[in-house]
């Protein structure tokens, strides 16, 4: 088990990447804080979890409050008496338009959630991490930060920001040996997608499909094995990358 022993808390894995990640964490070895905005999908990965023969507990937490995120590290600490591995994985987007389309409210609601959420669970979660003297982060960024596409800018800004600052905490935290690294998934099969395609028809679905080399879109597996990867030990020595999951899109 590449994941025995370690305390992991996954925002947004309720369903999607999220919950993918929560469940291989599980069968790793790790006790899992499943979190999310909706009660209802967390309680049942974490149900689901927990029937299967792995350990976890649920914690509802909007990222976008701070005194939440706060909550949710404490709840990982209660339950678990530590925390090793944090998983940013909440994120919105928003309908494929025009940047001139995307509203004000649209714009504030996806910086909070995608940009600021991390920073409330870095301010949450890095002193716990320094204090024991170890810890490593994962941030789910998106391949619209790598090689954008027209009608979605303001979310893959968002996702940029993503990239830039996992570079950034990477090497401010490595003296506190915090490992920090992104990954850049393409778009899968999750309550998102629709977001990306702007309707979701099989047409659009193909069409989309067409722009991946090895002809397929994500899965949550596929996240959940990169998120396994970074966070073990067979990569201590590796921080600050954000690597693609992506079928050869972004080449």
């Amino acid at each position: 088990m590449q994941l025995a022993g370690k305390v992991t808390v996954i925002t947004g894995s309720g369903s999607g990447f999220g919950e993918g990640t929560a469940k291989a964490c599980a069968i790793e070895g790790a006790s899992v804080v499943v979190s999310d905005i909706n009660e209802d999908g967390g309680r049942r990965v974490t149900d689901e979890i927990t029937a299967a023969g792995g350990t976890a507990s649920f914690c509802k937490a909007n990222v976008t409050d701070s005194g939440e995120t706060q909550a949710l590290i404490d709840h990982a600490r209660a339950a678990f008496g530590r925390l090793d591995i944090l998983v940013n994985n909440a994120g919105v987007g928003h309908k494929r338009k025009s940047m001139l389309e995307v509203t004000e409210a649209e714009f504030d609601h996806i910086f909070a959630v995608n940009v600021k959420g991390i920073y409330h669970t870095a301010n949450a979660a890095i002193p716990v991490m320094r204090e024991q003297g170890s810890g490593v982060i994962i941030n789910i960024a998106s391949t619209g930060a790598v090689s954008p596409r027209p009608g979605l800018t303001w979310y893959n800004t968002s996702k940029g920001a993503v990239t830039t600052l996992t570079k950034s905490m990477a090497i401010e935290l490595a003296p506190d040996k915090i490992r920090v690294n992104a990954l850049n998934p393409v778009a899968g099969d999750t309550p998102l997608l629709p977001t990306f395609l702007g309707e979701d028809t099989p047409e659009n679905r193909e069409a989309f499909r067409a722009t991946i080399p090895l002809g397929r879109l994500s899965t949550p597996a596929d996240v959940a094995a990169g998120v396994v990867f970074l966070a073990s030990d067979a990569a201590s020595l590796i921080t600050g990358v954000c690597l693609e999951i992506d079928g050869g899109r972004c080449i």
